[in-house]
């Protein structure tokens, strides 16, 4: 899957930050996302995300023939709240409803847990995908989706697709919403380059080797990539 952060993080109106889910579904991603601390300011009430937001799938989805989504993060101060929150997303008709939980881990091999207890602990809990960063070794676990983000662009997008394989999710905040044409041509740049990947690794291409190529002769007839290449080197 494929998707994106809105950004900045704090700032926009509701409007606005339907406005950028749009952009990027429409530009062909599979998903949009609230980030962790993004809940209810004064500037943009839940609520008011949440009609938005919904707006912005529909509108998409009428046009593209595609099925997309947004994470709606209804993170609260009390489980009251969150309650509340969650049952006004499913109202909505919304699918996918999160639900924010921050574990900080660093790579010192004395210190933090192991992947594969986070993702046994992730499911135990009801979960189904665990951020993992940006590009790190990664032991699977059925059901369990790895999450990559965190600084990926389209320089990342060879390794991320050899690492991952087909069953990950990709998110491309910067790498998405930095584009200079905008949220579209971003959401555009980072599909073209994820399938050229996918269809060279399947035929057989060595992405170690020939990934620069790969992603050149895709940019050739995308005008969106190549503009994200130049940016991006």
């Amino acid at each position: 899957l494929l998707g994106c952060t809105i950004k900045p993080k704090l700032g926009l109106s509701a409007k606005n930050y339907g406005r950028a889910v749009y952009k990027c579904l429409r530009g062909g991603l599979d998903f949009t996302k609230d980030d962790e601390n993004v809940n209810s300011q004064p500037f943009m009430c839940w609520r008011d995300r949440f009609l938005f937001c919904v707006e912005a799938i529909y509108k998409s989805q009428a046009e593209t023939g595609e099925i997309n989504g947004h994470y709606l993060n209804a993170t609260a101060g009390t489980c009251k709240e969150i309650i509340k929150r969650f049952v006004y997303a499913t109202e909505l008709g919304v699918p996918i409803i999160m639900h924010d939980y921050l574990t900080v881990i660093d790579r010192q091999k004395n210190h933090g847990m192991h992947f594969r207890v986070l993702a046994k602990l992730l499911r135990m809990c009801g979960g189904d995908h665990i951020h993992v960063g940006t590009v790190v070794d990664w032991v699977s676990m059925p059901r369990v989706l790895p999450i990559a983000s965190g600084g990926i662009h389209i320089t990342h997008m060879l390794a991320l697709t050899e690492l991952f394989r087909d069953d990950s999710i990709l998110q491309f905040g910067e790498g998405t919403l930095g584009h200079p044409w905008g949220n579209a041509p971003g959401a555009i740049a980072n599909r073209v380059a994820l399938k050229a990947c996918v269809q060279a690794r399947n035929e057989g291409r060595d992405l170690a080797c020939e990934g620069n190529e790969i992603i050149h002769e895709a940019s050739k007839w995308s005008p969106e990539l190549a503009t994200a290449c130049e940016v991006w080197k």
